[in-house]
């Protein structure tokens, strides 16, 4: 099997086995067998219009009458497993994260590289915003969230277009040191920690040249 043959297999087992540890929990809550749930309702979801029993839960948290409408569902199991999906299968923000480096010696050198941050940052949108920070000069993390990876990426991907763009303009560059990509915990602890490094040495630089004054 290719490496993309089993992230295929192992994301399909995972749904099933979500699906099942709803089925079977609905079963315990409701006291019915989890075949009399499967026979209602997860075969039934695994056929067309849909692509599998999960995709059809996953479309229930927005519309649950389009899905389960068509079913001979008791209210209460119905109302149990709505419950389930809600707490189980609803979609968690993923962090994309981008490192780019931006430089621009030019006369407008500062102001370039602002203006071009600030372009990069108008792509994002009310639902989808995008942020760049200062690690320390000419190093920029550029930060978005979503429900999806591969839009989260596209976004990203966008705004660092834009960016290039308008630094080019004005005679700067901009070089992509990490692609975007979906983040750990780590990573994004590792950057707090940075940050927070970062903004200490800032001050103390700031208090030493009160002193010198």
């Amino acid at each position: 099997m290719t490496p993309e043959d089993i992230i295929k297999c192992e994301e399909r087992y995972n749904k099933g086995k979500a699906v099942c540890s709803i089925m079977r929990h609905v079963a315990e809550t409701c006291n019915t067998s989890v075949l009399n749930l499967n026979t209602k309702i997860s075969w039934p979801l695994a056929k067309p219009p849909y692509r599998s029993t999960f995709e059809a839960f996953r479309l229930a948290i927005a519309d649950e009458d389009s899905v389960f409408g068509s079913l001979d569902v008791e209210a209460h199991i119905l109302k149990a497993i709505l419950t389930n999906i809600r707490r189980k299968l609803t979609p968690q923000p993923i962090k994309i994260r981008a490192d780019i480096e931006v430089t621009c010696f030019k006369y407008e050198g500062v102001d370039a590289i602002r203006d071009a941050l600030v372009a990069g940052e108008k792509v994002g949108t009310e639902e989808n915003s995008v942020k760049i920070k200062l690690i320390a000069p000419p190093l920029y993390v550029m930060l978005t969230t979503a429900l999806e990876k591969p839009p989260g990426i596209e976004l990203l991907n966008t705004a660092i277009e834009e960016v290039k763009r308008v630094i080019m303009e004005r005679g700067g560059t901009l070089s992509v040191k990490v692609a975007p990509r979906a983040t750990s915990q780590q990573e994004d602890h590792a950057l707090a920690t940075l940050m927070e490094r970062m903004e200490m040495e800032n001050r103390e630089i700031d208090g030493d040249d009160e002193e010198d004054e």
